[in-house]
Protein backbone atom coordinates (compact mmCIF):
# COMPACT_ATOMS: atom_id res chain seq x y z
CA UNK A 1 0.00 0.00 0.00
CA UNK A 2 1.54 3.17 -0.80
CA UNK A 3 1.37 5.05 2.36
CA UNK A 4 5.09 6.53 2.20
CA UNK A 5 6.46 6.88 5.74
CA UNK A 6 8.72 4.32 7.48
CA UNK A 7 11.18 1.80 5.20
CA UNK A 8 9.40 1.70 1.45
CA UNK A 9 7.02 4.36 2.56
CA UNK A 10 4.71 0.91 4.25
CA UNK A 11 4.13 1.55 7.66
CA UNK A 12 2.40 -1.47 9.31
CA UNK A 13 -0.79 1.01 10.50
CA UNK A 14 -2.66 1.99 7.61
CA UNK A 15 -4.56 5.14 8.83
CA UNK A 16 -8.21 5.34 8.60
CA UNK A 17 -8.74 1.75 9.91
CA UNK A 18 -11.13 3.23 12.61
CA UNK A 19 -13.56 5.46 13.05
CA UNK A 20 -17.05 6.27 14.37
CA UNK A 21 -18.81 3.94 16.63
CA UNK A 22 -15.28 2.43 16.74
CA UNK A 23 -15.87 1.49 20.78
CA UNK A 24 -19.73 0.73 20.41
CA UNK A 25 -20.11 -2.94 21.24
CA UNK A 26 -21.35 -5.21 18.50
CA UNK A 27 -23.77 -7.55 17.78
CA UNK A 28 -22.63 -11.41 18.85
CA UNK A 29 -21.80 -13.93 15.99
CA UNK A 30 -19.86 -13.62 13.32
CA UNK A 31 -19.61 -11.04 10.58
CA UNK A 32 -17.66 -10.77 7.30
CA UNK A 33 -16.09 -7.24 6.82
CA UNK A 34 -15.64 -6.50 3.29
CA UNK A 35 -13.43 -2.79 2.13
CA UNK A 36 -12.41 -1.83 -0.82
CA UNK A 37 -9.57 0.81 -0.16
CA UNK A 38 -8.29 2.84 -2.79
CA UNK A 39 -4.92 5.19 -1.92
CA UNK A 40 -3.40 7.42 -4.33
CA UNK A 41 0.05 9.36 -3.40
CA UNK A 42 2.83 11.09 -4.56
CA UNK A 43 6.03 13.36 -3.63
CA UNK A 44 8.67 15.73 -5.78
CA UNK A 45 11.83 14.41 -6.79
CA UNK A 46 13.08 16.83 -3.39
CA UNK A 47 11.95 14.06 -1.09
CA UNK A 48 13.72 10.70 -0.83
CA UNK A 49 12.54 7.15 0.34
CA UNK A 50 14.37 4.04 1.46
CA UNK A 51 12.45 1.48 -0.53
CA UNK A 52 13.37 -2.14 -0.90
CA UNK A 53 17.53 -1.72 -0.16
CA UNK A 54 17.28 1.71 -2.87
CA UNK A 55 16.97 5.26 -2.15
CA UNK A 56 14.69 6.80 -4.09
CA UNK A 57 13.78 10.05 -5.29
CA UNK A 58 10.01 11.52 -7.05
CA UNK A 59 7.72 9.17 -6.14
CA UNK A 60 3.54 8.34 -7.43
CA UNK A 61 1.78 5.33 -5.98
CA UNK A 62 -1.69 4.14 -6.44
CA UNK A 63 -3.19 1.19 -4.95
CA UNK A 64 -6.79 -0.72 -4.82
CA UNK A 65 -7.47 -3.55 -2.49
CA UNK A 66 -10.11 -5.52 -1.43
CA UNK A 67 -9.87 -6.45 2.38
CA UNK A 68 -11.41 -9.32 3.69
CA UNK A 69 -12.46 -9.97 7.65
CA UNK A 70 -14.21 -12.51 8.82
CA UNK A 71 -15.22 -11.30 12.53
CA UNK A 72 -16.29 -13.44 15.35
CA UNK A 73 -18.17 -11.50 18.39
CA UNK A 74 -18.38 -13.31 21.77
CA UNK A 75 -21.50 -13.05 23.54
CA UNK A 76 -20.39 -14.01 27.24
CA UNK A 77 -18.79 -11.23 29.19
CA UNK A 78 -14.94 -11.39 29.15
CA UNK A 79 -14.05 -8.48 31.92
CA UNK A 80 -17.05 -7.37 31.93
CA UNK A 81 -16.99 -6.50 28.05
CA UNK A 82 -17.43 -7.75 24.88
CA UNK A 83 -14.56 -9.46 23.37
CA UNK A 84 -13.96 -10.01 19.21
CA UNK A 85 -11.46 -11.30 17.75
CA UNK A 86 -10.47 -10.99 13.53
CA UNK A 87 -7.92 -12.08 11.04
CA UNK A 88 -7.62 -9.54 7.82
CA UNK A 89 -5.96 -10.33 4.52
CA UNK A 90 -6.43 -8.06 1.23
CA UNK A 91 -5.69 -8.74 -2.39
CA UNK A 92 -5.12 -6.29 -4.79
CA UNK A 93 -2.60 -4.30 -6.97
CA UNK A 94 0.25 -1.71 -5.85
CA UNK A 95 1.92 0.34 -8.25
CA UNK A 96 5.07 2.75 -7.93
CA UNK A 97 6.95 4.79 -9.68
CA UNK A 98 10.01 7.20 -8.98
CA UNK A 99 11.72 9.51 -11.27
CA UNK A 100 15.42 9.43 -9.61
CA UNK A 101 16.55 5.88 -8.17
CA UNK A 102 20.28 6.30 -6.73
CA UNK A 103 22.00 3.05 -5.25
CA UNK A 104 21.56 1.92 -2.55
CA UNK A 105 23.35 -0.53 0.44
CA UNK A 106 21.75 -3.37 -1.46
CA UNK A 107 20.78 -1.99 -4.60
CA UNK A 108 21.68 -1.32 -8.32
CA UNK A 109 22.24 2.08 -9.91
CA UNK A 110 18.97 3.11 -12.24
CA UNK A 111 18.90 6.24 -14.20
CA UNK A 112 15.44 8.33 -14.98
CA UNK A 113 11.95 6.73 -14.78
CA UNK A 114 11.29 3.58 -13.46
CA UNK A 115 7.54 1.84 -12.81
CA UNK A 116 7.03 -1.38 -10.81
CA UNK A 117 3.57 -2.96 -10.09
CA UNK A 118 3.04 -6.15 -8.32
CA UNK A 119 -0.86 -7.64 -8.23
CA UNK A 120 -0.68 -10.48 -5.31
CA UNK A 121 -1.88 -10.88 -1.69
CA UNK A 122 -1.28 -8.86 1.57
CA UNK A 123 0.25 -10.00 5.25
CA UNK A 124 -2.18 -11.30 7.83
CA UNK A 125 -3.38 -9.35 10.26
CA UNK A 126 -4.73 -10.64 13.31
CA UNK A 127 -6.78 -8.35 15.17
CA UNK A 128 -8.30 -8.79 19.34
CA UNK A 129 -10.69 -5.96 20.73
CA UNK A 130 -12.23 -5.42 24.22
CA UNK A 131 -15.54 -3.26 24.31
CA UNK A 132 -17.43 -2.08 27.55
CA UNK A 133 -20.39 0.31 27.44
CA UNK A 134 -22.25 2.56 29.75
CA UNK A 135 -25.18 4.51 28.53
CA UNK A 136 -23.54 7.04 26.28
CA UNK A 137 -20.25 6.18 27.14
CA UNK A 138 -18.57 3.50 25.27
CA UNK A 139 -14.48 2.00 26.19
CA UNK A 140 -12.12 -0.06 24.06
CA UNK A 141 -9.11 -1.97 23.58
CA UNK A 142 -6.95 -3.53 21.24
CA UNK A 143 -4.32 -5.38 19.95
CA UNK A 144 -3.08 -5.69 16.11
CA UNK A 145 -0.31 -7.75 15.05
CA UNK A 146 1.76 -8.17 11.20
CA UNK A 147 2.30 -11.67 9.86
CA UNK A 148 4.50 -11.07 7.15
CA UNK A 149 3.08 -13.32 4.44
CA UNK A 150 2.66 -10.56 1.47
CA UNK A 151 4.06 -10.25 -2.00
CA UNK A 152 7.16 -8.50 -1.52
CA UNK A 153 10.57 -8.62 -3.44
CA UNK A 154 13.93 -7.06 -2.55
CA UNK A 155 14.65 -4.24 -4.90
CA UNK A 156 11.08 -3.97 -6.54
CA UNK A 157 9.82 -0.03 -5.88
CA UNK A 158 5.72 -1.44 -5.38
CA UNK A 159 5.04 -4.15 -2.62
CA UNK A 160 2.14 -5.19 -0.91
CA UNK A 161 3.73 -7.38 2.36
CA UNK A 162 6.67 -5.26 4.49
CA UNK A 163 8.40 -8.10 5.04
CA UNK A 164 8.74 -7.84 8.84
CA UNK A 165 6.32 -8.48 11.81
CA UNK A 166 4.36 -5.75 13.39
CA UNK A 167 2.61 -5.29 16.93
CA UNK A 168 0.52 -2.85 17.65
CA UNK A 169 -2.19 -2.30 20.43
CA UNK A 170 -3.94 1.38 21.60
CA UNK A 171 -7.67 2.42 22.97
CA UNK A 172 -10.77 4.24 22.37
CA UNK A 173 -13.83 5.50 23.07
CA UNK A 174 -16.98 6.83 21.60
CA UNK A 175 -19.89 9.25 22.75
CA UNK A 176 -23.04 7.73 21.31
CA UNK A 177 -25.69 9.48 22.19
CA UNK A 178 -29.05 7.40 20.55
CA UNK A 179 -31.74 9.86 21.23
CA UNK A 180 -29.76 13.26 19.87
CA UNK A 181 -28.18 11.26 17.18
CA UNK A 182 -25.03 12.79 18.15
CA UNK A 183 -21.73 10.42 17.90
CA UNK A 184 -17.69 11.32 18.17
CA UNK A 185 -14.96 8.23 18.06
CA UNK A 186 -11.45 8.16 19.05
CA UNK A 187 -8.80 5.50 18.68
CA UNK A 188 -5.44 5.85 19.36
CA UNK A 189 -2.07 3.53 19.20
CA UNK A 190 1.30 2.54 18.89
CA UNK A 191 2.66 0.46 16.99
CA UNK A 192 6.47 -1.63 17.42
CA UNK A 193 8.02 -3.08 13.99
CA UNK A 194 10.59 -5.82 14.38
CA UNK A 195 13.34 -5.59 11.69
CA UNK A 196 13.60 -6.26 7.92
CA UNK A 197 16.32 -8.91 7.97
CA UNK A 198 16.52 -8.68 4.03
CA UNK A 199 17.40 -4.87 4.14
CA UNK A 200 18.44 -4.60 7.58
CA UNK A 201 16.49 -2.39 7.89
CA UNK A 202 14.14 -1.19 11.63
CA UNK A 203 11.22 1.15 11.39
CA UNK A 204 10.90 3.53 14.50
CA UNK A 205 8.34 3.25 16.95
CA UNK A 206 4.98 4.92 15.06
CA UNK A 207 1.82 6.17 16.56
CA UNK A 208 -1.03 7.36 14.98
CA UNK A 209 -4.82 8.71 16.00
CA UNK A 210 -7.83 8.03 14.04
CA UNK A 211 -11.03 9.62 15.05
CA UNK A 212 -14.61 10.09 13.23
CA UNK A 213 -17.91 12.23 14.43
CA UNK A 214 -21.68 11.95 12.60
CA UNK A 215 -24.61 13.00 13.06
CA UNK A 216 -27.47 9.98 12.51
CA UNK A 217 -29.99 12.17 10.26
CA UNK A 218 -32.59 8.64 10.86
CA UNK A 219 -32.35 5.50 13.07
CA UNK A 220 -30.52 3.89 10.20
CA UNK A 221 -28.59 6.74 8.30
CA UNK A 222 -26.00 9.02 9.11
CA UNK A 223 -22.92 11.71 7.58
CA UNK A 224 -20.04 13.27 9.63
CA UNK A 225 -16.33 13.83 9.39
CA UNK A 226 -13.22 11.61 10.00
CA UNK A 227 -9.60 12.21 10.53
CA UNK A 228 -6.20 10.90 11.20
CA UNK A 229 -2.79 11.67 12.44
CA UNK A 230 -0.08 9.21 11.74
CA UNK A 231 3.19 10.36 13.89
CA UNK A 232 6.68 8.48 14.35
CA UNK A 233 7.79 8.63 17.72
CA UNK A 234 11.32 7.25 17.11
CA UNK A 235 13.73 7.17 14.71
CA UNK A 236 14.65 4.19 11.82
CA UNK A 237 17.91 2.68 12.69
CA UNK A 238 20.16 -0.51 10.91
CA UNK A 239 22.52 -0.64 8.41
CA UNK A 240 20.14 -0.07 5.63
CA UNK A 241 18.49 3.43 7.25
CA UNK A 242 21.09 5.46 4.73
CA UNK A 243 18.99 8.45 5.60
CA UNK A 244 19.02 8.47 9.49
CA UNK A 245 15.95 8.14 11.74
CA UNK A 246 13.62 9.57 8.70
CA UNK A 247 11.13 10.42 11.43
CA UNK A 248 7.67 10.84 9.58
CA UNK A 249 4.36 12.07 10.13
CA UNK A 250 0.66 13.25 7.93
CA UNK A 251 -2.48 13.94 8.76
CA UNK A 252 -5.95 13.08 7.15
CA UNK A 253 -9.58 14.42 7.05
CA UNK A 254 -12.63 14.03 5.12
CA UNK A 255 -16.33 13.47 4.66
CA UNK A 256 -17.93 10.17 5.89
CA UNK A 257 -21.59 8.15 5.65
CA UNK A 258 -23.05 4.95 6.47
CA UNK A 259 -26.37 3.28 6.23
CA UNK A 260 -27.41 0.38 8.14
CA UNK A 261 -29.92 -1.92 6.92
CA UNK A 262 -32.04 -5.57 7.91
CA UNK A 263 -30.30 -8.72 6.08
CA UNK A 264 -31.67 -12.08 7.08
CA UNK A 265 -33.01 -10.54 10.06
CA UNK A 266 -30.12 -9.20 11.21
CA UNK A 267 -28.36 -5.99 10.80
CA UNK A 268 -25.54 -5.12 7.60
CA UNK A 269 -24.11 -1.86 7.46
CA UNK A 270 -22.66 -0.17 4.41
CA UNK A 271 -19.91 2.77 4.98
CA UNK A 272 -18.04 5.06 2.55
CA UNK A 273 -15.49 7.61 3.90
CA UNK A 274 -12.23 9.71 1.94
CA UNK A 275 -9.12 11.46 3.22
CA UNK A 276 -7.12 14.20 2.29
CA UNK A 277 -4.07 14.62 3.37
CA UNK A 278 -1.66 17.04 4.79
CA UNK A 279 0.93 18.20 6.72
CA UNK A 280 3.16 15.57 5.00
CA UNK A 281 6.81 14.83 6.48
CA UNK A 282 8.69 12.34 5.12
CA UNK A 283 6.39 10.48 3.27
CA UNK A 284 4.47 10.89 0.00
CA UNK A 285 0.95 12.85 0.50
CA UNK A 286 -2.40 12.08 -1.92
CA UNK A 287 -5.71 10.82 -1.13
CA UNK A 288 -7.75 7.43 -0.28
CA UNK A 289 -11.13 6.46 -0.11
CA UNK A 290 -12.70 3.25 1.60
CA UNK A 291 -16.04 1.57 0.97
CA UNK A 292 -17.05 -0.66 3.84
CA UNK A 293 -19.61 -3.54 3.41
CA UNK A 294 -20.41 -5.15 6.48
CA UNK A 295 -21.89 -8.89 6.35
CA UNK A 296 -23.77 -10.31 9.32
CA UNK A 297 -23.34 -14.15 9.09
CA UNK A 298 -25.09 -15.66 12.04
CA UNK A 299 -25.04 -15.64 15.78
CA UNK A 300 -23.13 -17.20 18.44
CA UNK A 301 -24.36 -20.93 19.66
CA UNK A 302 -27.30 -20.77 21.88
Amino acid sequence: MPAYSDEGGLSFWLPGQFGSLAAVPTTPGWELGTIYYHGSVSAGGDKSFPISGKVTAGVDGHANFLFLAPTYTFADPVLGGQAGVSLAWAFGRSTATADVTITGPLGRTIAGSQTDSVFGGSDLYPLGTLKWNSGKNNWMVYAMGDIPTGAYQLGRLANIGINHGAIDGGGGYTYFDQEKGHEFSAVVGVTYNFQNNDTHYHNGVDSHIDWGMSQFLSESTFIGLVGYYFYQLTGDTGSGATLGDFKARVGGIGPQAGYFFPLAGQKAFLGVKAYWEFGAIHRAEGWNLWLELAIPLGGPPK
